[in-house]
């Protein structure tokens, strides 16, 4: 795709933009496989193993685009990269709207789980180049909740439209093309210079160490509730549909809390962000294992558990940041990368355990899993975000770095 620079383009339009990128890639077309996961497994006969390798799937999906995006943006398109992003997420939800066997809909679940992998990177970038450097991290943060928004928006679609899962899917496709090419038109797509040489995925690798392996646990205990929370309060539970749409409003609602992450790192520090995000996270999901049946305790469980899943990804956004800030895009690329493989082991291992035993037991695996990450959490009180030196570079005036290749 050519290159251009819309001098029009604002902070808050970028940020408001892609905002609803994220809702769409990550809260609809990769989170809506566990909101529709009762309907599924009615539709296609899934059992409780197969619903996690399928899961696992879109989260695999999401690891292959991530590492394309990021040699796109290090290559200096991350345009071309928002698009990657916005048609992956919409031809998978459309595969999934027409799936006539399991096969399929695993599919089309991989193809549109891929579509949040490119997002990120695309729209790290987009937003370094848009938003002034003093509010560039706050500003991540907001687009990073765009998850809650999402979920929000497929658990109102869940309430107003039950058993119409299909054109739900439709929906999200058409929505998807719409919010990528508004994505598009508010960012100012400067002419980032390819990544040198010497920059390769080994430095970010080298610094990343302790925050991957945070991302890793996490990822994996925050499997349970993305992939099997509302099957479990509607199976082990018996809430009715309406009740569980609307308990996934809360989860999403509450996700935009979580957007204050970037205030909660500049203040607390990334130790105090990161351990009190993951305590949370834990919380929320041992409590819903333990009232599944409860509207109630179901409802603070999600509360607290999807405040706390923005929260702890918007805090690995500036803990990479922080460790590699002349790569920011690409630190954030390969800790999310690790935070969804451990969401994809998360999904095989905890549906292994629900399937051969109790559904409980595997969602307080999963919330000693999120309390176990909290060790990798950085030994001092930790650090703000560190900014390198500015150095004007083609139009969008910032470091040619902060284009950098992912991996």
């Amino acid at each position: 795709m050519p290159k251009r620079s819309l001098q029009r383009a604002t902070g808050p339009q970028v940020v408001a933009a892609g905002l609803a990128v994220i809702a769409v890639t990550y809260g609809l077309a990769r989170y809506g496989y566990g909101l529709y996961l009762p309907e599924f497994r009615t539709a296609f006969g899934l059992s409780a193993g197969t619903a996690g390798a399928v899961a696992a799937g879109g989260y695999a999906g999401y690891c292959a685009a991530a590492l394309l995006a990021g040699r796109l943006v290090g290559g200096g398109h991350a345009r071309a990269t928002l698009w990657l992003a916005g048609g992956s997420a919409a031809l998978g939800c459309l595969l999934v709207a027409v799936a006539w066997s399991a096969p399929v809909l695993a599919g089309g679940a991989l193809v549109a789980g891929s579509g949040a992998g490119a997002a990120t990177p695309a729209l790290v970038a987009a937003v370094a180049a848009t938003v002034p450097p003093a509010a560039e991290t706050r500003a991540q943060g907001v687009v990073n909740s765009g998850t809650g928004a999402g979920v929000v928006a497929g658990g109102l679609l869940v309430l107003t439209l039950p058993g119409s899962w299909r054109w739900s899917w439709v929906g999200f496709a058409v929505v998807g093309v719409l919010v990528t090419w508004w994505a598009d038109r508010t960012a100012r797509w400067g002419s980032a210079a390819p990544a040198s040489r010497g920059s390769t995925g080994a430095r970010p690798l080298r610094r990343l160490g302790r925050p991957l392996v945070a991302a890793v646990l996490a990822g994996a205990g925050c499997a349970g509730v993305w992939t099997f929370g509302r099957d479990l309060m509607a199976d082990q539970g018996g809430l009715p549909d309406r009740v569980t749409g609307l308990l996934w409003c809360v989860l999403g609602a509450a996700g935009l809390l979580g957007g204050g992450s970037g205030v909660l790192v500049a203040r607390a520090g990334l130790r105090a962000a990161w351990t009190c995000s993951v305590a949370v996270a834990g919380a929320g999901t041992a409590l819903l294992a333990a009232g599944p049946d409860s509207t109630v305790l179901a409802a603070v469980a999600l509360a607290c558990f999807g405040a706390a899943f923005v929260a702890l990804s918007g805090v690995l956004l500036a803990w990479g940041a922080d460790r590699d800030p002349a790569a920011a895009p690409a630190a954030a690329g390969v800790l999310f990368i690790g935070l969804t493989v451990g969401q994809a082991l998360g999904a095989v291992l905890l549906g292994a355990v629900a399937g051969g035993g109790s559904a409980a037991a595997a969602f307080y695996a999963a919330a000693g899993l999120l309390v176990l990450s909290a060790g990798a959490a950085e030994p001092g009180t930790g650090s703000r975000r560190r900014r390198p030196p500015s150095t004007p570079s083609g139009a969008s005036g910032r470091c040619p770095e902060a284009a950098e290749r992912m991996v």
